[in-house]
């Protein structure tokens, strides 16, 4: 009698990177056999893919297992994986901490989950194995992508940055990055399936090519992106100021199919503060930065990270924060409140800041960029909006009668639908914006064009994207130099 396959579900905390790396997860676990699982039903594995940057990361973790526990004992042959950072940094605490849990797994090895799943199954017991360096290049793996029209690929992996208050480098390693060839076949790939729109992560994808000695390899990447047929949107995700090029923001303004949005992180807008961050740029260099890119490119939607409260920080160092936000007019920010992370050399420096202080300076912070970020959005009512239709990007467009996507340059715009119109999940729309508020447009006026896409087609159909592992030499980006003449004989 054949055996009913395994069912599993992936749970994802974090960033881009997490949330490519549970679709390989996923990936992996379909071609070993396993399968999604029915939204009514209990899965025999939950995967919990995780994050440590946050403070509650652990509490959240193991609260989630805590709420798990009653479910497994009453499934018998269910198990837990927990993969991810904070698996990399916690290792044989977490099934101290919790041992129902089944398997234990670190940044480093995610192909090894199938395997480990098997032995802990066989064993009776839980499973850990947390490598130190990489195991394979994660593009090596098979992936199951979660969107029929947007795609992420990532170009390296680690970071050789050592800003004080990130556990990142130690927890994902030292850069390396993935050779030109395998990154555009994998783009390639996906827009053979009909994918539209590709984001390029890392964790600093602008010292991309130092590894193997090109220091402009990104905007040559950029460039190549352009000649992927059928590909019509790219971003990245997230540059590093101090390595951010000119030929870079040329690439950007120069090749069509890359999106005048740019994400640059900011963090502090205090010199002294960037210092004791270990952020190598300043505020002027940063503020220059911007400057070139809205040059080039005037309608480029820049947004950013900024941490409120980072230990030293005065009055005055939060004051140029706000002059910098100011001057670079964000579209919209990722703002945290600071946080001890184990592990990094900010946990231990003098100067705490009380959380009364943070949560004073952080109010401010988020009150001065919404009112920046809608006086921009109010700059596009009346004008024509290429959207991206996407998945559940508006929790209220069930009753509005909206749907939801992205413009070009990133931000979220809720459209009135046609009922004589079929819109499916990356369809492409033309409208014109009505209403702008801090963090979304709105258009309600009549859809000027609707374009059928494979990507909505699939969607459509139900399919899944899916793209095998890909691993070449090491070509270069651009024309390939001419062939040798042939040799003679001897």
């Amino acid at each position: 009698m054949t055996e009913t396959p395994r069912s599993f579900k992936v749970i994802t905390y974090g960033c881009q990177m997490n949330a490519h790396d549970s679709e390989r997860i996923s990936g992996l676990l379909e071609d070993a056999g396993y399968v999604p699982v029915p939204a009514d039903a209990e899965p025999d594995v939950v995967v919990f893919n995780t994050c440590a940057v946050r403070e509650n990361a652990d509490n959240r973790l193991y609260g989630n297992l805590g709420h798990l526990r009653p479910t497994k004992l009453a499934q018998p042959g269910m198990q837990i994986a927990v993969g991810g950072c904070l698996a990399q940094k916690d290792r044989g605490d977490i099934v101290k901490k919790a041992p129902w849990v089944d398997v234990v797994f670190g940044t480093h090895n995610i192909g090894s989950l199938p395997v480990l799943l098997e032995r802990a199954r066989h064993n009776a017991a839980a499973e850990v194995e947390i490598l130190e360096s990489l195991e394979v290049f994660p593009s090596t793996l098979p992936t199951r992508r979660e969107s029929t029209y947007a795609g992420w690929v990532s170009i390296s992996v680690g970071c050789n940055n050592t800003c004080t208050f990130c556990i990142v480098p130690a927890l994902r390693g030292k850069e390396k990055d993935r050779r030109p060839g395998d990154i555009l076949a994998e783009v390639r790939a996906l827009a053979a399936e009909g994918v539209l729109e590709v984001t390029l992560l890392g964790q600093n994808v602008n010292s991309y090519g130092v590894e193997f000695g090109d220091r402009l390899a990104f905007g040559k990447l950029l460039r190549a992106c352009g000649d992927v047929e059928g590909l019509e949107r790219v971003r990245f995700t997230s540059p590093h100021p101090k390595d951010f090029t000119d030929d870079v923001i040329a690439a950007m303004a120069e090749t069509p199919n890359v999106c005048h949005s740019l994400h640059m992180p900011l963090q502090s807008g205090s010199d002294a503060v960037l210092k004791a961050m270990r952020r190598s740029y300043r505020a002027d260099r940063y503020l220059g930065i911007i400057s070139k890119v809205r040059d080039a490119m005037p309608d480029a939607a820049i947004t950013t990270d900024i941490i409120v409260g980072f230990p030293g920080e005065t009055d005055a160092d939060f004051e140029r924060t706000l002059d910098v936000v100011r001057a670079a007019r964000y579209s919209s920010a990722f703002t945290f409140q600071y946080s001890k992370r184990p592990g990094t050399p900010a946990a231990t420096m003098d100067e705490q800041v009380p959380k009364a202080v943070v949560q004073e300076r952080y109010d401010r912070l988020i009150a001065t960029l919404e009112e920046i970020s809608w006086d921009e959005n109010k700059k596009l009512v009346g004008t024509p909006v290429e959207v991206l239709v996407a998945v559940g990007e508006g929790r209220k467009d069930g009753a509005t009668g909206r749907m939801s996507g992205r413009a070009r340059d990133g931000r979220l715009v809720h459209f009135a639908t046609d009922p004589s119109v079929t819109l499916r999940p990356g369809d492409i729309v033309h409208t014109t914006v009505t209403y702008a508020a801090p963090h979304h447009l709105n258009a309600d006026g009549p859809l000027l064009s609707h374009r059928r896409t494979r990507a909505g087609d699939a969607w459509e159909a139900g399919r899944v994207t899916r793209t095998p592992g890909v691993s070449l030499g090491m070509p270069t980006i651009g024309t390939p130099p001419p062939s040798p003449s042939p040799a003679r004989s001897c």
